[in-house]
């Protein structure tokens, strides 16, 4: 499992013209899922992403998260945070899990993040979207569990 953690003033996804989910304050998470991924990785990393401190305290340190500031998730799924580009000029995407898997996965991740009492947006899994944002810092981290 790869997250591409990104604090943000701001994010929306849209799938068709139509706004699916959008977020003020917050982080914007993509997720994607390898072939090995399994469902016990979910609670370790809904746990890590609630507690991360990544939000600025008062004297500028990053020491407060997500809670903390009141802030909300809009998760995204991205199959192509699993892409293999060592050789050639097109991406191999053999290292991400088959479709079925990775939905399951990203449907029971996004409800777990519901659980830690974070607001949660999401977009549309397998969906053409378009993701607009406007990141805070910029602050970005890549997570592998």
């Amino acid at each position: 499992m790869r997250v591409l953690v990104q604090r943000v003033l701001s994010a929306r996804v849209e799938v068709e013209g139509r706004i699916c989910g959008e977020i003020g304050p917050g982080l914007l998470l993509f997720v994607g899922f390898g072939r090995s991924d399994t469902e016990e990785l979910l609670p370790v990393a809904a746990r890590k992403i609630r507690e991360m401190r990544l939000f600025s305290d008062p004297n500028g340190k990053l020491n407060l998260d997500i809670g903390d500031v009141g802030g909300s998730l809009l998760v995204v799924s991205q199959f192509t945070l699993y892409a293999n580009c060592g050789r050639g000029r097109r991406p191999d995407f053999t290292p991400a899990a088959p479709p079925q898997l990775a939905e399951n996965l990203y449907v029971s991740f996004v409800k777990l993040l519901e659980e830690t009492g974070i607001p949660a947006q999401t977009g549309i899994f397998g969906a053409d979207m378009k993701v607009s944002l406007v990141n805070d810092g910029p602050v970005s981290f890549i997570l592998d569990f």
